[in-house]
């Protein structure tokens, strides 16, 4: 395993790509998660952001980079399902992966628990494992930073309820939290262009992660698609 110095330097001001597919799209399939991380890895990538514990497997045959690691489960009657419970955290942890990023949103947890609630009991079983919080807004981040966690991300903004209006990618956010909090920033969501990449790092952050404008052709050729649709 990487020591947390290790695992710092080697994203610190670098692109770390989301290599993903749900069930339902065409490139769902550990092996091909593997190719494309090895394809990120060749471009230049740094790191690579990775859902279920068989993709990170795979991808770990590939390339040898750090790993944020979630595995997305929907529990019903809930709308958190990046990495919900301490049953994924502990999937993850046994396969060894070097950040786990979790829902860091203020909503309920399947177990009918809070992050407040929830972290603590993670954070003292696992006192040497690197956390991400997927946060939506700023005071999720203040939350997240006064509990502990490694780094913050501001992976949800857009995809909560009460975030849906925000433009992405969410600079406002960025710059204010790169402004108030030491802990480390990991800009994401809805970089869909390498001029907004470059925007996002020149807010300060401590690196980004791109995903579904590398990664997912199908999200890729739809944009193109709706560009040249009759209006």
């Amino acid at each position: 395993m990487r020591s947390k110095e290790e695992i710092m330097k080697a994203i610190r001001n670098e692109v770390i790509v989301s290599c993903q597919a749900l069930p339902e799209e065409p490139l769902h399939s550990s092996y091909i998660m593997g190719r494309m991380a090895y394809a990120a890895y060749l471009g230049g990538a740094r790191g690579i952001r990775a859902n279920s514990v068989e993709d990170i497997r795979e991808i770990k045959k590939t390339v040898d980079l750090p790993i944020i690691g979630i595995i997305k489960k929907v529990y019903e009657g809930c709308d958190v399902f990046i990495t919900p419970t301490l049953v994924e955290i502990d999937a993850l942890c046994e396969e060894g992966v070097d950040i786990i990023a979790l829902d860091a949103t203020n909503r309920i947890r399947p177990d009918g628990m809070t992050i407040l609630e929830e972290f603590p009991i993670i954070r003292s079983k696992y006192p040497n494992q690197l956390f991400m919080a997927d946060c939506s807004n700023y005071e999720e981040v203040k939350t997240a930073v006064n509990l502990g966690f490694d780094f913050v991300g501001t992976t949800l903004s857009g995809y909560t309820a009460y975030t849906k209006e925000r433009k992405l990618p969410d600079l406002d956010l960025i710059e204010r939290i790169v402004m108030d909090f030491d802990t480390p920033v990991i800009a994401e969501g809805g970089i869909s262009t390498p001029e907004e990449l470059s925007a996002v790092f020149a807010k300060g952050v401590f690196s980004a992660v791109v995903g579904s404008a590398i990664t997912r052709p199908m999200e890729i050729t739809k944009r193109f698609i709706e560009a040249v649709k009759p209006r």
